[in-house]
């Protein structure tokens, strides 16, 4: 298998391939690129795909977390690539790429003191200038934001000179098996453990399961698979009963009851509803409880009951 030191692994679904064409075309021009994409699709490592494309490879690749800012941490974030020294030799830092990562999150003085850093922003003085190229990601609708008067408008049009819509999983599942096998090989290197050789039984469970959490979910698992060793313990987080391929079973064993059959589809359905909740709110437990409406003791629970309490931590 070939990647780049991105970690970016090419891909055979329709959908990742034209995304693979389009940034081939844009990585060596300056236009600032939009992501949008739900939780854990994998915009910051597209981000990085472009940034190895680009003539730029050879300076640095800067992520800036948006949401962990407030006006004067962001201004700071800014000129740690905006000093006079760049400004002199752009080549040397200033010449970059800079990764915002989820954009939405900035309030609105972080969002003015970003549009007065930009080039060409018509403000008459600007304590930073910035020089790198700058990627944005979101996991919201800019445009929704904007009519709600929580984003600028002429910010919006000044990081938006291509938006591109990072695929959620469930969208791109042939390209699932490319996906295990980078991540099987990273976190065996990473762990010194040898390489696990998956039954196709176990590859089918990863092609059935929906991935709410998208590639960020799909490598706790396959963390797991390389961790624990037997592989369909491993996933068997992901709710896919580990018995005996059913064309194997008598019949009588596979005819089951109506309220069987309705309580496995209530908790596979509850359970999609709590990896949801979670992808949307980052793994915030207690945010997670709150969307769903239930007490943080009782999510702990039903983490606990589908074998789920330490996903986040593996």
């Amino acid at each position: 298998m070939v990647q780049n030191d991105s970690g970016f692994v090419p891909a055979i679904s329709a959908a990742m391939q034209a995304l693979e064409n389009i940034a081939a075309e844009i990585a060596p021009t300056n236009i600032p690129v939009l992501l949008f994409g739900e939780v854990g699709t994998g915009k910051q490592m597209f981000a990085r795909h472009l940034h190895l494309l680009s003539e730029r490879s050879e300076q640095r690749f800067r992520t800036i977390a948006c949401a962990a800012l407030n006006s004067a941490t962001f201004h700071a974030e800014l000129e740690l690539g905006s000093t006079d020294e760049d400004r002199s030799e752009p080549a040397k830092n200033g010449m970059g790429t800079v990764f915002l990562d989820e954009i939405s999150e900035l309030d609105a003085a972080c969002q003015r003191n970003l549009l007065y850093a930009l080039p060409d922003s018509g403000a008459a003085t600007r304590p930073v200038l910035l020089t790198d190229r700058l990627i944005s990601a979101t996991t919201r609708n800019l445009e929704e934001e904007m009519r709600a008067g929580r984003f600028r408008i002429e910010l919006y049009y000044r990081i938006n000179g291509v938006c591109l819509r990072m695929p959620p999983l469930r969208e791109r599942k042939e390209d699932i098996p490319l996906l295990v096998e980078f991540l099987l090989r990273k976190h065996c290197a990473e762990l010194g453990k040898p390489m696990p050789l998956l039954s196709a039984r176990t590859m089918q469970m990863f092609q059935d399961h929906s991935w709410p959490g998208n590639i960020r979910e799909l490598e706790n698992s396959a963390k797991r698979v390389v961790v624990l060793g037997d592989h369909e313990l491993s996933v068997a987080g992901l709710g896919v009963s580990a018995v005996e391929p059913r064309a194997t079973q008598p019949i009588e064993t596979r005819v089951h009851s109506l309220k069987a059959a309705a309580r496995a589809a209530s908790r596979e359905a509850e359970r999609d509803l709590i990896l949801e909740a979670l992808a949307r709110t980052r793994w915030n437990r207690k945010r997670a409880a709150q969307e769903l409406q239930i007490s943080y003791k009782s999510l702990l629970y039903k983490l606990k009951q589908i074998g789920l309490e330490e996903s986040k931590a593996n």
